[in-house]
């Protein structure tokens, strides 16, 4: 599990994250290529998005993600990855994020579920990297935003 405080405040941040398909290519494109929403609003339970990820983003190129759970009031999402590079490596990939008032700012709190294709597979300490460095640029965007 990843925790994270953001000076953000918890409203702002959450709502940029549920941008994410617009807003992440558009931020990061080192990372992101595009974010595409294939089924639903790319919100709600149902949804699903698939994301083309930059050169050099380890393990993965392409992933399609299903949201499964979408909690407004609790700026909680879970989803799952059903297609990609990902599934090479890992049977299960089900991430979790949160994001929780405090103070002036918020804690965002991301986790994962998984299962490894194989004894030989890492844990997935890079993607866990990446998602925080990637909040720490959402983060210092949306103060100057």
């Amino acid at each position: 599990m990843v925790e994270l405080e953001v000076s953000s405040p918890a409203d702002k941040f959450w709502a940029a994250i549920q941008d994410s398909a617009t807003l992440f290519p558009k931020i990061f494109p080192k990372q992101f290529k595009s974010i595409e929403i294939i089924e639903g609003d790319g919100k709600g339970v149902g949804s699903i998005r698939a994301l083309s990820l930059a050169e050099g983003i380890p393990h993965t190129k392409f992933s399609k993600e299903k949201i499964e759970i979408a909690d407004d009031e609790n700026k909680l999402i879970t989803y799952s990855v059903i297609e990609g590079d990902l599934l090479s490596l890992y049977k299960t990939f089900r991430p979790t994020l949160q994001v929780i008032p405090k103070g002036e700012g918020a804690l965002v709190k991301w986790s994962v579920e998984y299962e490894k294709v194989s004894d030989k597979v890492p844990d997935p300490e890079v993607i866990q990297n990446l998602v925080v460095i990637t909040f720490k640029e959402l983060d210092a965007y949306l103060l100057k935003n």
